[in-house]
């Protein structure tokens, strides 16, 4: 990956946050109506807010994706492929049971139907984008993408799962989810090695 390709690629993970928060606070707006606006400056703050946001979310799912790919890295040079793929479905499913029960665990709530939700919706955007990815490449794509858009989405939303509060919990969610979609599929297009 060269440095115009990473510099490429933040700018456009970047809009793909902003965007992605804009359309979220959107619909959470137009279900809840939460908010009262004033007047035209209102909703020009609203959507500078809600644009920062996504930009600081997508600069979030960046370091995870990194990260991310640095132990992918590790995780094949210390580990068999076979061997680190077991690893990470071992881990995938480890995380989404954390999910599932994290608030009934920490916070002592029970019946928390949002988490099994939350749950399912990143488990089948998941599926969504390993299929694609598999198909844009090879099958060995599978488990390497359920593991980055479950596992990591997971750690990147445990702060904001302590927020208990569903609305946040998709604003924070949805644009993580998109930038990661799009980190993971564009990701074989950057480091394609060109034959001399």
């Amino acid at each position: 990956m060269t440095l115009r390709k990473w510099f490429k690629l933040f700018w456009e993970t970047l809009l793909v946050g902003a965007v992605a928060s804009i359309i979220t606070g959107i619909g959470l707006q137009i279900v809840s109506g939460g908010i009262s606006f004033n007047g035209f400056s209102d909703y020009v703050a609203f959507f500078v807010i809600l644009f920062g946001y996504g930009m600081l979310a997508s600069v979030y799912s960046q370091l995870g994706f990194f990260a991310y790919l640095i132990l992918n890295y590790m995780g094949n040079g210390v580990f068999s492929k076979r061997g680190w793929q077991y690893i990470q479905m071992v881990l995938t499913v480890l995380a989404l049971l954390e999910l599932l029960f994290f608030r009934t665990f920490v916070g002592g709530e029970s019946g928390k139907w949002s988490d099994f939700v939350l749950g399912g919706v990143i488990l089948i955007v998941a599926v969504i984008v390993a299929y694609f990815k598999a198909r844009m490449t090879n099958v060995s794509a599978w488990i390497p993408t359920l593991f980055f858009l479950i596992a990591v989405t997971i750690i990147e939303i445990v702060g904001g799962l302590k927020i208990n509060v569903d609305n946040a919990t998709a604003l924070i969610v949805i644009p993580l989810l998109a930038c990661n979609a799009f980190q993971i599929l564009i990701l074989h297009r950057i480091v394609v090695n060109k034959k001399s």
